[in-house]
């Protein structure tokens, strides 16, 4: 199933840098994906913070979407990806798939007719290298931030992703609108995708936010 037009306008509107479309992206699917993640991992911080990793996943792979399939399907595909790594890492067995049909609230299953075993089983490796590129991305963005006494930026993005704070708790707990908690995380998300990208990895270091060729 392709993007609805009502999803290929908010991303074209995301793609343009519209603040307030990331808002209203993450209103519109923040909730689903976090049912969906709590309803199998059963932690409600640990769920936020895989949902928040989506988010991410979902703007690094954006010049590479090209609306062939759903966005809710996409987005359900990334986040199940972060939550098999997650379970991974806490030497639980995963019990999400790698890709979905086009009703996410249906059967997902570790199987998947278009990626490889290769492309599902993760060396620890190149989850060092995941860990590594990232780390270094949100070093470079918090320095330049520090540089310029955006405190107020970190202190947000802080409370965003570490603790995993909503939107409005954040704004309230810094004194601020909420529609600056949205621009200073939609800011934050986008220099991070830029920065990892200006690594100049190989797209196998994150395959699942790489759309196959058709």
């Amino acid at each position: 199933m392709a993007t609805s037009e009502t999803d290929r306008l908010l991303i074209d509107r995301i793609r343009q840098g519209d603040s307030d479309a990331w808002s209203d992206l993450i209103a519109r699917y923040e909730g689903r994906l976090l049912a969906f993640v709590e309803s199998r991992i059963g932690k409600r911080a640990n769920s936020e913070d895989i949902v928040q990793e989506a988010f991410v996943g979902f703007l690094n792979s954006l010049p590479n979407y090209d609306g062939k399939r759903s966005l809710e399907t996409y987005l359900f595909s990334i986040c199940a990806y972060k939550m098999t790594d997650y379970l991974r890492r806490e030497g639980r067995r995963p019990s999400v798939p790698l890709s979905t049909g086009s009703d996410s609230g249906g059967d997902w299953e570790i199987s998947s007719r278009n990626r490889g075993a290769s492309s599902i089983v993760r060396s620890g490796e190149q989850q060092h290298l995941e860990e590594k590129a990232l780390v270094e991305a949100l070093t470079q963005q918090v320095a330049y931030w520090r540089s310029r006494n955006d405190w107020v930026k970190i202190q947000c993005v802080e409370l965003l992703f570490v603790r995993g704070w909503a939107n409005k708790e954040a704004a309230t707990e810094l004194g601020i609108s909420e529609q600056h908690v949205a621009n200073y995380k939609f800011e934050f998300l986008s220099k991070v995708r830029s920065h990892v990208r200006g690594q100049e990895l190989s797209e196998d270091i994150f395959p699942e936010l790489y759309e196959e060729q058709s």
